[in-house]
């Protein structure tokens, strides 16, 4: 049996027990930026069944823990995509984050603030970066809680939630000591990336000191990221960053995880694993 179709008969099997997270706000007091917002958040049901998230004002956290006995304390804060107008929440967020727990991963599934919706008044390198900082910051803060390791925290982005990653893994700070709110005081900075068929921010500032990137897309995708992020590469290891590129022949955009997926780009999340691991960032306890 072919690789690919092992792969997504496996991802059908996973997609059949994976549960409802526990969601956790990041700003119990309300998120900066969004106090006079009072709407509730919609989701949408599209005819595959995949459900699609907007209007998100209380940004929060999907917790996916592994297993005790499997749990290498290695976590990742998950950017679906859905064009900064809505959050394609199952493909790009809770399949991955199932699929991590399943392989000793915490997987943490980000509802950040939406720039591109109708009216909105967010910015995608302000209320919407600002999300993701918040909550590798919580994560931070609740490692020992959740048996994940502080200094093994990484992000992931699709699409839309792969510039939000690419922009924390290139805009961190190391906390502000003197902040009343304890969790401000703890440092942003992902341990590694995973960009996938990301739109890419622009003048993204470089160094050796730039996360870890895994980076994968389709051969089919738009210029801006089929060529795009082969550039980005070049100019990651250019930096003197570690990096890793993959891009699936015959592939195209938005594949995330799902169970209709064939051939050898179903098989990019064990792919990532191996990198992580190549990282020593798997090593349990």
């Amino acid at each position: 049996m072919q690789r690919g179709l092992v792969c997504s008969l496996f991802v059908s099997a996973f997609l059949a027990h994976a549960a409802d997270p526990q969601w956790i706000v990041l700003w119990p007091n309300g998120a900066p930026g969004s106090e006079s917002k009072t709407g509730e958040e919609t989701v949408r049901t599209t005819p595959q069944g995949e459900h699609v998230t907007a209007n998100v004002h209380r940004p929060s956290i999907g917790l996916f823990l592994p297993a005790k006995e499997t749990a290498t304390g290695a976590a990742v804060v998950i950017a679906p995509g859905g064009g900064h107008s809505e959050l394609w929440a199952d493909h790009e967020g809770q399949n991955v984050a199932q699929w991590l727990a399943d392989h000793g991963v915490a997987g943490v599934v980000l509802k950040y603030r939406l720039a591109r919706e109708k009216g909105s008044t967010y910015k995608i390198e302000g209320e919407s970066l600002a999300d993701m900082q918040r909550a590798i910051r919580l994560v931070r803060s609740r490692g020992a809680e959740w048996g994940i390791d502080p200094a093994r925290i990484g992000v992931m982005g699709f699409s839309a939630g792969g510039e939000i990653a690419a922009l924390a893994a290139t805009r961190f700070d190391a906390g502000s000591p003197d902040a009343a709110d304890p969790i401000d005081r703890l440092s942003s900075k992902p341990a590694f990336q995973a960009l996938l068929y990301p739109a890419l921010p622009k003048d993204m500032q470089l160094s050796k000191d730039t996360p870890p990137a895994f980076l994968a897309c389709g051969e089919n995708d738009r210029k801006d990221i089929s060529q795009g992020l082969p550039e980005l590469y070049l100019a990651l290891k250019k930096a003197g960053a570690v990096a890793e590129l993959h891009v699936y022949t015959g592939v195209g955009h938005g594949f995330g995880v799902r169970s209709t997926t064939k051939g050898a780009v179903a098989s990019w999340p064990a792919r990532f694993l191996e990198f992580l691991d190549a990282r020593k960032l798997l090593q349990r306890s």
